[in-house]
């Protein structure tokens, strides 16, 4: 069955900022804020407002935005966190 006409999804909208939830617009904006730097796991939590909930739940997070700002847009530095790839700030910024 086809999604009702007043829903935007990823087709119609590359980007697919209407479909961004709280928890992604969170996790986004703090990587934006910092995007010169790498944010630990748990760092990324209590800047995004989720520190009260899984561990794991940053990383489901970052797996929704990779989909909608690319694969390299978010760089992964192994046992240290994450960051903003300087290419991905723009679109990113733009979601917001």
């Amino acid at each position: 069955m086809p999604a009702p006409a007043t829903q935007v999804d990823a087709t119609s909208n590359p980007l697919g900022s209407a479909s961004l939830g709280v928890q992604e617009r969170a996790v986004l904006s703090a990587l934006v804020a910092n995007h010169t730097r790498v944010l630990s796991r748990r760092e990324l939590a209590r800047q995004a407002g989720l520190a009260n909930l899984s561990d794991r739940r940053c990383d489901s997070v970052l797996v929704g935005l990779r989909r909608r700002l690319g694969a390299d847009a978010i760089i992964t530095i192994r046992s240290r966190g994450w960051m903003l790839s300087p290419a991905a700030v723009e679109a990113a910024t733009d979601l917001l």
